[in-house]
């Protein structure tokens, strides 16, 4: 829960005014956390005389919040304690935050907001039984606006909290559009470096069974459009987890993409333990020698269900998964072209201006004399979403039957 508080006073002996008149916020007993400057020790000295235990972190110049937290939670354990958070900057303005600390400040530090993420545990379960382990605090049920889970989920990031902000479906993230594209994606840029934006948007796309129009967009191309925003799509269990952390301790925005149709079908191996996934490096998941295939997320599932096929007809297809669409791993694309001399890009998405077009512009730019044929794109029709009826959703989406039949062409070449 946070509570919005307005500039205070440069004068301390009007910010111990000010100070006497906010205690009533937080519980006698609670543990007081400041970044101190010249403004506001008299501050700090008036919550303290209304019963809270006070400890102290000199203020560094141009020292981010997340930099400061980072520091504070080496020092001080405060689980089972309110700790207020009193983040400092360079004008003497405070920004209070009252949350439930969960081991360390900085374990306390990552939350969860969206539509039904709480007690429902998200329309595909991805949230479920959080609420209960970490409490409504921390996994915070917004209503329904999008524009807003954006905004205040970057409000959050830049007052040294790390949200998973999530859009229940991809389609609907376009009224944050603003948000997330000239906020928290130009945080670094405009503030030359001095300040990140830690905040993580989820978001489920592509089409499903019957998803229909508005439950069924591939937005990954407008978004990968846009420096200072890392964009993935991972495209198995393992990556879905390693890159979802990779991702909370990445120090700038990410946009996290799962497709819909990998929370019921795709299988595979997770560790309980620790680990990341790097946010950047492509994967080979199976090699080739006849031609290099191109894919994210479910059209990977399906790609190497199509590669498979074509090895009992002697054609040996390597398959390589971009799992980072921004920044794209050009090296690893490059080099399998330079093996194989042909290229096949797969992706969900309307063809024209679709993400693989990018991929398509690297290879041709920067290795067209590997290449014995043109490269070749799949991807679904211009139309302006999947239909609902079945046969019509058929003829939109891409499928393994479709990646074979394009692999033949592009041997045959």
């Amino acid at each position: 829960m946070c509570w919005s508080v307005t500039a205070w006073p440069r004068r301390p002996t009007i910010a111990r005014s000010a100070a006497e008149g906010e205690v009533g916020l937080f519980k006698r007993g609670a543990i007081l956390v400041g970044l101190l400057n010249p403004y506001d020790r008299a501050t700090m000295e008036s919550y303290a005389g209304a019963g809270l235990t006070c400890f102290a972190m000199e203020w560094l110049p141009r020292t981010t919040r997340a930099q400061s937290m980072d520091a504070l939670s080496s020092q001080a354990n405060i689980g089972g304690y309110k700790a207020v958070i009193l983040a400092a900057n360079e004008y003497g303005r405070f920004m209070p935050m009252l949350m439930t600390a969960a081991g360390t400040v900085k374990a306390a530090r990552v939350l969860v907001l969206g539509e039904d993420v709480g007690r429902k545990g998200g329309v595909f379960g991805a949230t479920m039984g959080l609420v209960e382990k970490f409490g409504e605090d921390r996994v915070i049920d917004t209503p329904l606006a999008e524009s807003s889970i954006a905004g205040v989920a970057i409000g959050m990031a830049c007052n040294g909290l790390l949200p998973i902000a999530e859009f229940q479906f991809a389609d609907f993230i376009h009224p944050a559009f603003n948000q997330i594209v000239s906020e928290a994606a130009r945080m670094r840029y405009r503030s030359n470096g001095v300040y990140g934006c830690p905040v993580v948007f989820r978001a489920p796309y592509g089409g499903s069974h019957g998803t229909a129009l508005y439950h069924s967009q591939s937005i990954e191309a407008f978004y990968a459009h846009v420096p200072g925003l890392k964009v993935v799509a991972p495209s198995t269990p393992y990556d879905a987890k390693g890159m979802l952390k990779a991702a909370i301790r990445d120090p700038d925005p990410v946009l996290f993409l799962e497709h819909k149709r990998m929370y019921r079908i795709v299988r595979g191996e997770v560790p309980d333990g620790d680990y990341t996934v790097p946010i950047g490096p492509a994967a080979v998941r199976r090699p080739g020698r006849d031609l290099s295939l191109f894919a994210y997320g479910w059209m990977l599932s399906e790609s190497l269900a199509a590669a498979e096929e074509m090895a009992r007809e002697g054609i040996e297809v390597e398959v390589v998964d971009i799992r980072t669409l921004a920044p794209l791993d050009t090296a690893t694309i490059l080099k399998s072209v330079a093996k194989t001399n042909r290229a096949l890009i797969v992706y969900e998405d309307n063809q024209f201006l679709g993400y693989g077009a990018e991929i398509a512009a690297r290879i041709a730019e920067e290795a067209f004399f590997d290449l014995d044929a043109p490269v070749m794109r799949l991807a679904g029709p211009d139309v302006p979403g999947i239909p609902f009826a079945k046969p019509l959703e058929e003829w939109f989406s891409i499928s393994r039957g479709k990646i074979a039949a394009s692999i033949r062409t592009l041997a045959a070449y």
